[in-house]
């Protein structure tokens, strides 16, 4: 049994922020500062050097409300270390083992899928939301196609998404978007954070999600 409707809190924010980075710290300080200005929900790849860590420290500091999940989970193994950390839901690039795992254990998937294919199949292994990556291969014109024959799989597009394409995906038909480099950019590697709080309330203005106060 679920015990957290992650396509809910999708659908109500629309946005999901993808922190990659190449320094912990520097990931924790741009996480930190998402939510800070009202970015609710944020996955941190494990390709990011100390990402459990990571995960760790911001639901810590997540608000009331945020959720911290961890993304690129690919093993059962994997499922494992995240959990411990914290991690409130996982997303995946692709159809992997790490679906049916994290469904056992009652944890949310987005799991990656391109075809119409894969995403029956993510579904299929217990997949909460299908995240149509790279969404920009075919755009919004292919996900709102990919959608037709699957009207109850509730899509979220990823990959190549900037804040000039949010619009059309929404109007597409995805619960929500997420926005990796277009959005946090380098503050994961230890860039500017208020340009990433500048960029932050830019893509929250789109998607209408409410900004901190």
């Amino acid at each position: 049994m679920m015990t957290l409707d992650l396509t809910a809190q999708l659908a109500a924010t629309r946005l999901l922020a993808i922190i990659r980075g190449t320094d912990t710290d520097a990931a924790i300080a741009a996480g930190t500062a998402l939510l800070a200005e009202g970015v609710s929900i944020i996955e941190v790849a494990l390709t990011t050097p100390g990402a459990l860590r990571a995960v760790e420290a911001l639901r810590a500091a997540a608000p009331p409300g945020g959720l911290v999940g961890a993304g690129t989970v690919l093993t059962s193994a994997d499922v494992a270390d995240v959990a411990a950390a914290g991690a409130q839901f996982v997303v995946t690039p692709a159809v992997v083992e790490s679906i049916g795992e994290a469904a056992r254990r009652g944890l949310p998937v987005a799991a990656g899928a391109l075809t119409p294919t894969e995403a029956y199949e993510a579904v299929r292994r217990g997949a909460s939301a299908v995240k149509l990556f790279p969404a920009s291969v075919g755009g919004p014109a292919y996900l709102r196609a990919v959608r037709d024959p699957f009207p109850d799989i509730p899509f979220v597009a990823v990959g190549g998404v900037g804040l000039a394409e949010l619009p059309a995906y929404l109007a597409a038909g995805a619960i929500a978007v997420g926005v990796g480099g277009p959005l946090v950019g380098d503050a994961a590697s230890g860039g500017d954070l208020d340009a990433l709080r500048e960029r932050a309330r830019a893509h929250l203005a789109v998607v209408g999600a409410p900004a901190a106060s």
